[in-house]
């Protein structure tokens, strides 16, 4: 309802200031960007209780330190605070790269890839040469599947192997976020190479 042409909030917004009318998702130049903002909003929840454990984990005795140099405001947030928050930072990242991957659901319920496949994606571009209404390419719809799996395999290895090795505190809740949410696409590849090795 948000972007509703008709009686969304944002195209009252941007009607109230400009006084023209713009339909977001019916929009080339626009529709992807209403996406990325889709999707964004319950990522920003997750990536702030990501920041919230990076802080309460923050070494009390670096910031005490700090204090007795006199490192204030800007100086103790940019060399105390953040690099403190990198193994946050990390998982924050990776962690959307690999919801970007795997944002099917958001293009296929708002834009079905268009207005002209402006907002086609890869695991859109899978299902619809394999799996949609006049998807007949299964052998294509299976390589892209492929693909897609070797590309989130490198970010789940990342996701893996650095945490692990630097003993992060972040080890249960990526494995919580793997479990959760990376296998599902890979369930989706692993079914269309099914469908794809049948054909």
């Amino acid at each position: 309802w948000f972007y509703a042409p008709d009686f969304g909030l944002l195209p009252a917004i941007i009607k109230g200031i400009t006084g023209t009318e713009l339909a977001v998702l019916a929009d080339e130049r626009y529709a992807t960007l209403g996406i990325i903002a889709a999707g964004l909003w319950p990522q920003t929840a997750y990536c702030m209780i990501l920041y919230l454990t990076g802080l309460n984990n923050i070494s009390s005795e670096q910031v005490e330190a700090a204090r007795m140099d006199n490192a204030r405001g800007w100086s103790m947030l940019w060399h105390i605070i953040i690099p403190q928050l990198r193994p946050a930072t990390f998982i924050a990242l990776v962690v959307t790269v690999i919801g970007a991957l795997r944002s099917f659901d958001l293009v296929s319920i708002m834009t079905v890839g268009g207005p002209y496949g402006s907002s086609r994606v890869l695991s859109y571009f899978m299902y619809e040469q394999s799996l949609s209404e006049y998807g007949t390419a299964m052998g294509y719809g299976a390589a892209i599947a492929v693909v897609l799996f070797a590309i989130m395999l490198v970010f789940i290895s990342l996701f893996i192997v650095l945490p692990a090795a630097a003993g992060s505190w972040l080890s249960l809740t990526l494995a919580r976020y793997i479990d959760r949410r990376t296998f599902q696409v890979a369930g989706v590849s692993a079914a269309v190479l099914a469908l794809g090795g049948a054909a």
